[in-house]
């Protein structure tokens, strides 16, 4: 951490819910009163290329970048992105890479994303509750059990 600003950097393919695990770690900061700032890196996303999206958080945040080696959490959605974005954390930094849950216990597989946000919550201090109401916010009425479930499932395998 560096002048109170945490750095998350999400990585993984297109399709996989980079964006929308950042939006999630986003609005839980937002929602707990801190000045949050985010961006995105598309790249070939659309055909399945990588993704990375950006989230700092603080008392104040001016730039929404993480400078290469800053980032204090590195979450990896697809395991062959680990090495492709390793650089982006700093010394001592936490990587949270998909082997961290059993995708076989998810109800639904695309909600793997937020099963690492369970993982990464663990971690940060923000209550479960504004984790929670978070994840609803992002998710329609037919998504929402699932992508709870999934959270549920990545906090208790920390």
């Amino acid at each position: 951490m560096n002048d109170g600003v945490i750095n998350i950097v999400t990585a993984g393919l297109g399709g996989q819910g980079v964006l929308k695990a950042s939006d999630i770690v986003a609005d839980v900061a937002f929602r707990s009163g801190l000045d949050v700032k985010q961006s995105e890196l598309h790249g070939m996303s659309q055909r399945g290329g990588s993704v990375s999206s950006d989230v700092r958080f603080g008392r104040e945040v001016f730039s929404p970048m993480v400078p290469s080696g800053v980032a204090d959490y590195l979450v990896v959605i697809a395991p062959d992105q680990i090495e492709v974005n390793r650089h982006q954390l700093r010394p001592g930094g936490m990587l949270i890479a998909p082997d961290a849950v059993d995708p076989a216990k998810l109800t639904n597989k695309k909600s793997f994303n937020v099963a690492l946000l369970g993982v990464l919550s663990r971690h940060l201090d923000f209550p479960e509750a504004v984790w929670l109401e978070a994840i609803r916010a992002a998710f329609p009425d037919k998504l929402r059990a699932a992508n709870v479930q999934a959270f549920a499932l990545g906090r208790k395998a920390v």
